[in-house]
């Protein structure tokens, strides 16, 4: 069995402290480093199946049992827009709670002032989708919010066309009661949407891989329109062996470092590295050894690089484990 994970965000940033993964540092140092073309996430799987756009939208709503169709689809993810000194911080939801009943009254007041020109679906509360009506609407942003949070919006904004219509969202989340408890308990406010992702559904796609676990719903998507069997990670590696079968190539996303270290929460990030080195990387690395699986590949979409480690690459003990943080990275 060749089991690649992908998980992007995995080296922390070269000023922040470095967390210990000995078992992650041992598949780095023993494995063969290939390089790659730093991407986002969401553009190395697109890749990966064939594709070189990121249409995020209709394949988020593909994920969650929506019929894309051969409209064009839109990301519309709720955020928090945060006054800087001198321009605007936006904070994906990755970094706040979004609940059910949230989103619901959020979307059933904005609703109306999309009306003929699109149409709102929540599938999951921290992940909207806008099919566009009006076909010559222009194109959006590729930049999903996890790329540039924490970071001045301006260069990433959108088209004046859109201005307006933005304008009047703002003011409608602004205004909601839903935010009004956000605030008064502390949490930060969900005041805009970010548009990205525009496009149609793929006509098909192709990928490598004969299963796919992720949460992620472009992963997701990709995985359901080429016809590979897909589901969520669940609990750890013990957890997957344990229902994979013994052969053959399987993908698993790890997503869960991005927001941590977008945001520079620090012991955020140190928290789920380790919960990954305990979930993932150190049964991974005792299964490698035992001959449970022949090969892992351990993909960094955003480092630029892989990591492919085989049984017999772990007798290279001169190869030694160094900090994650010495690895050169190169952000998407």
């Amino acid at each position: 069995m060749h089991l690649e994970l992908v998980v992007p965000a995995l080296f922390p940033a070269h000023d922040a402290p470095s967390p210990a993964a000995p078992a992650l540092e041992v598949l780095l140092a023993r494995g063969r480093r290939a390089p790659g073309d730093a991407a986002s996430l969401e553009r190395w799987l697109c890749r990966a199946f064939g594709h070189d756009d990121v249409p995020a939208g209709a394949l988020t709503a593909l994920a969650h049992g929506l019929d894309p169709g051969t409209r064009r689809w839109l990301r519309a993810d709720p955020v928090h827009l945060r006054a800087a000194r001198d321009h605007l911080v936006l904070v994906p939801n990755q970094a706040f709670a979004v609940t059910g009943a949230e989103a619901d009254a959020l979307a059933a007041r904005i609703t109306p002032l999309l009306a003929g020109k699109f149409t709102l679906y929540t599938p999951k509360p921290d992940q909207w989708c806008l099919r566009i009506e009006n076909d010559d609407e222009s194109d959006v942003s590729t930049d999903a919010p996890l790329q540039i949070a924490g970071a001045n919006i301006d260069p990433h904004l959108l088209a004046k066309q859109w201005h307006a219509l933005l304008t009047e969202l703002e003011m409608a989340l602004y205004e909601h009661p839903v935010n009004t408890a956000r605030e008064a308990r502390g949490d930060p406010a969900i005041n805009s949407l970010w548009l990205w992702g525009a496009g149609t559904q793929p006509a098909a796609a192709r990928g490598p891989w004969q299963s796919v676990s992720a949460d992620d719903p472009v992963a997701l998507g990709l995985a359901r329109l080429a016809g590979v069997r897909h589901r969520a990670p669940g609990g750890g590696a013990e957890e997957w062996l344990g229902r994979a079968p013994e052969d053959g190539r399987h993908l698993v996303v790890l997503d869960g470092l991005r927001g941590a270290r977008a945001m520079g929460d620090l012991e955020a990030f140190a928290r789920r590295l380790q919960a990954l080195e305990d979930g993932w990387f150190a049964p991974l690395l005792a299964a490698l050894k035992a001959g449970r699986v022949g090969m892992v590949t351990v993909h960094v979409p955003d480092a630029a690089a892989s990591f492919e480690t085989a049984r017999a690459d772990l007798r290279r003990f001169w190869r030694r484990p160094r900090p994650l943080v010495s690895y050169r990275i190169t952000l998407a």
